[in-house]
C-alpha cells in the first residue's frame, strides 16, 4: 500500500467533537540532521503521549539531511512499532516533510513539533486540552523564544507574511508546535505543488484557531538549520504562493505614483503659466521623477514575474515530495 492509499484508509470512522483521554494522537516530527537527539526525543515524546492516550504513534519524517538520522530512526522503529519512519528521496523542506507525515497519520488528532526538543513534549497536554468544540487548531506559543536576534526577526517577517492568509491575531501566535484535528487534511488532500505552508493549508479547512503559552527550551544539540535567508525565502514563497497581497500592493503603488505624476504635471503647468510661458528649469528633478516611475514599474513587473514563475512550476507538475523508503510495509 502506498503512502497516498494509507492517507485515504487512515481517516478514522470515529471523529469525536471534543478530545478526551481516549482520543488517539499522531505526533509528527520532521527530522533534519538530528541523529544525536532522536533517542531522547522519542523517549520523552512517547512518555508524554502515553500519559494522554492509549493509542498513539510517532511519525519521524527524515528530510534527507545526509547524516545518520535514518539509521537511528530505523533502530527506534524496530524497538517500538508505534514509531514509524518515512524517508524523503531528497531534501524538500520542513513543511513538505510535515505534509507527508500528516497524510500518513492514522489517528484522530495530529501534533507537530520540531526535532530539536525546544518544544518540550510534556507541553503537548496543554495543546490537546485546548482543542474543543470551538477550536480546531491550537498553537503552542513560546513564553519566551530561545533563538538568536536574527532568527527572532526573521520569524517576525514570516508571521507578517502569514497575516495575508490568516487573521492578524492568529498569525502572531503561529509556531511549529501545533495540535489539530486530522480531518482538516481533507481540505488540502489534493494539493500538489512544490511550495508548502502547513499554516496556510490549515486555513483552507477551518477558521477556528487558538493558542496556549508553552515553554520554549534552549537547543541542546547543534544549531538551527533555518538561516535568515531561508526564512525570508519561505515568507516570500508564502506571500506569492498563497496570497494575492503582493499584486494588490503593486497595484496600490502604481495608483499612488500615477496620482503623484498628475500632481507633478499640475505643478509644471501652473509654473509655466505663472512664468508667462518661460521654460521651467529642473532637469535633475525631472530625471529623478523618471527614475522613481521606472523603479515602480520594475517592482510591479518583478512581482508579476514571481506569480508567473509559480504558475510555471505548477504546470511542470513538480511533486510536493517523494518517499524513498519507510520503516513499515504499510
Amino acid at each position: 500500500m502506498t503512502i497516498s492509499e494509507t492517507t485515504t484508509a487512515s481517516t478514522t470512522a470515529s471523529r469525536p467533537t471534543t478530545p478526551s483521554a481516549a482520543a488517539s494522537i499522531s505526533a509528527i516530527v520532521p527530522v533534519y540532521r538530528s541523529a544525536a537527539i532522536l533517542p531522547e526525543l522519542a523517549e520523552r515524546l512517547g512518555a508524554a503521549l502515553a500519559d494522554l492516550t492509549d493509542t498513539w504513534e510517532i511519525i519521524l519524517v527524515e528530510d534527507f539531511g545526509g547524516d545518520d538520522s535514518w539509521t537511528v530512526i530505523e533502530r527506534l522503529a524496530a524497538a517500538d512499532p508505534r514509531i514509524r519512519g518515512i524517508r524523503m528521496s531528497r531534501n524538500y523542506g520542513q513543511h513538505n516533510a510535515l505534509l507527508c507525515g500528516i497524510r500518513a497519520a492514522r489517528n484522530e488528532i495530529i501534533v507537530t513539533l520540531d526535532d530539536d526538543l525546544q518544544n518540550p513534549p510534556e507541553e503537548i497536554a496543554k495543546l490537546v486540552a485546548r482543542l474543543g468544540d470551538d477550536v480546531d487548531v491550537v498553537y503552542g506559543t513560546p513564553e519566551q523564544e530561545q533563538h538568536g536576534f536574527l532568527r527572532n526577526q526573521s520569524s517576525r517577517i514570516t508571521k507578517l507574511a502569514l497575516q495575508s492568509a490568516m487573521s492578524a491575531e492568529t498569525a502572531r501566535n503561529v509556531s511549529a508546535f501545533r495540535a489539530f484535528r486530522t480531518r482538516l487534511r481533507d481540505a488540502f488532500a489534493s494539493y500538489r505543488g512544490p511550495y508548502v505552508s502547513i499554516d496556510v493549508l490549515l486555513t483552507w479547512g477551518t477558521t477556528r484557531f487558538s493558542h496556549v503559552r508553552v515553554r520554549h527550551e534552549p537547543r541542546l544539540v547543534g544549531q538551527s538549520n533555518y538561516t535568515l535567508r531561508k526564512l525570508i525565502t519561505h515568507a516570500l514563497n508564502m506571500m506569492t504562493g498563497f496570497s494575492t497581497l503582493p499584486l494588490q500592493i503593486a497595484s496600490l503603488i502604481g495608483f499612488l505614483f500615477t496620482l503623484f505624476g498628475f500632481a507633478i504635471l499640475l505643478i509644471v503647468v501652473v509654473s509655466y503659466v505663472a512664468n508667462g510661458g518661460a521654460t521651467v528649469p529642473g532637469f535633475a528633478f525631472l530625471a529623478s521623477i523618471i527614475a522613481i516611475f521606472s523603479g515602480a514599474q520594475l517592482f510591479a513587473l518583478g512581482i508579476i514575474g514571481e506569480y508567473l514563475a509559480r504558475m510555471h512550476f505548477r504546470t511542470m507538475d513538480r511533486p510536493t515530495y517523494l518517499v524513498r523508503e519507510v520503516t513499515d510495509d504499510e
